[in-house]
């Protein structure tokens, strides 16, 4: 689907895919910085806000492409479009899940992408249908529904209101529908009750996206959404109080908290590369962000397939990974440094390979 290109928007989709690289492919899972780790449960550190902010700007874009097209009458000729990327984009996850051993009894069935196929599929269809004001109305509902779900439905067992590992709700529900195709035996971060709070995230990008569709100045725009941001950032702590920010259950202050932080980050971006300035800084950001489903699945089947490589080190065998860490990264930089260099180098190589597609405007979508 065609939209319309912002330098931001392209640069911070680039930002944001390139942190999923960093802290999905460490050098040595022994040693990577604490910002670089997932919180154990309750809580949050930098690498909790990539996802939502891939989401978030999913609803962004979806709103440049879809709302002009919408506008001018054309909302059932776009319903096939929306449908195939969906199913495109679920396959694709699929398939990082299944290579490279394809083993379909015991394949986990949730995933990044997904979720993000889900998300889209039911918010672009919500985007067609119903305008800003009722978005927002329903993004409000849909999260005091999961709060209450999670606060009051019981879980056999465990009762209500259990918001820990073992026993919550979205969990139990996983469990019952998907057995066996987890990413543990009990629960999965990308689960099917928590893709509902998941899909509130893109909608408040939608209704952001939409607000960069107005006719307001590029500094009225910032201004508000930075302000916005900063409320929603707030607002999400404030609600720490009651339902813990969690990124695994992805709770209702976790998407208030992160739709903000987007806001915030987007809002300073924004500013900074809409209009006569200096932009040189995030041109790798705008290479990766321009195919950034490509980067994103092209790197997982890179590393998994160096991962089948075996070389002899000291009378064992290691990876092509394992063997650059040892006996170049790490004697180098130390272990920690040594270990975050080659997510850094990884990004470098698909910043080289998709410079040429990013130079004759070649942008794959699904």
């Amino acid at each position: 689907m065609a939209q319309q290109r912002l330098i931001s928007l392209d640069a911070f989709r680039g930002l944001t895919v390139a942190a999923m690289i960093l802290v999905n492919n460490p050098g040595s899972w022994s040693f990577v910085y604490a910002p670089l780790r997932h919180a154990p449960w309750h809580g949050w550190t930098p690498t909790d806000l990539i996802f939502p902010f891939f989401l978030f700007i999913v609803g962004m874009s979806m709103a440049l492409s879809l709302g002009p097209r919408a506008e001018a009458g054309r909302r059932a000729g776009l319903i096939p479009k929306i449908l195939r990327r969906s199913v495109l984009l679920f396959g694709v996850g699929m398939l990082l899940h299944l290579y490279p051993r394809f083993r379909f009894a015991t394949i986990r069935i949730p995933g990044v992408l997904q979720r993000i196929a889900l998300c889209f599929l039911v918010g672009a269809l919500i985007y067609l249908v119903f305008k800003p004001k009722t978005r927002g109305a329903l993004a409000i509902l849909l999260l005091v529904l999961y709060w209450a779900l999670l606060t009051f439905v019981p879980v056999p067992g465990f009762g209500p209101g259990v918001l820990e590992e073992k026993g919550n709700l979205a969990g139990y529900i996983d469990g019952l529908l998907l057995p066996g195709h987890l990413h543990k035996p009990h629960f999965d971060p990308e689960g099917l009750l928590s893709t509902l709070p998941a899909m509130v995230t893109l909608l408040l990008g939608s209704l952001a996206g939409d607000w960069l569709r107005t006719r307001n100045t590029n500094t009225r725009k910032t201004r508000m959404m930075l302000l916005t941001g900063i409320l929603l950032t707030a607002a999400g702590l404030l609600l720490d109080r009651w339902m813990p920010i969690n990124k695994p259950l992805w709770t209702s202050s976790y998407v208030v908290f992160t739709a903000g932080a987007a806001l915030i980050l987007f809002s300073l971006m924004f500013s900074l590369l809409e209009g006569p300035r200096w932009t040189g800084w995030a041109w790798p950001f705008r290479v990766l962000g321009t195919n950034a489903i490509l980067v994103f699945a092209g790197s997982a089947i890179m590393v998994k397939t160096l991962l089948l490589i075996k070389i002899p080190d000291a009378g064992k065998t290691v990876s092509p990974i394992a063997w650059l860490y040892q006996h170049a990264l790490s004697p180098l930089a130390g272990p920690y440094l040594g270990s975050l260099l080659y997510p850094i180098l990884l990004l470098a190589v698909w910043v080289l390979l998709l410079w040429p597609l990013y130079r004759h405007k070649i942008f794959l979508k699904l």
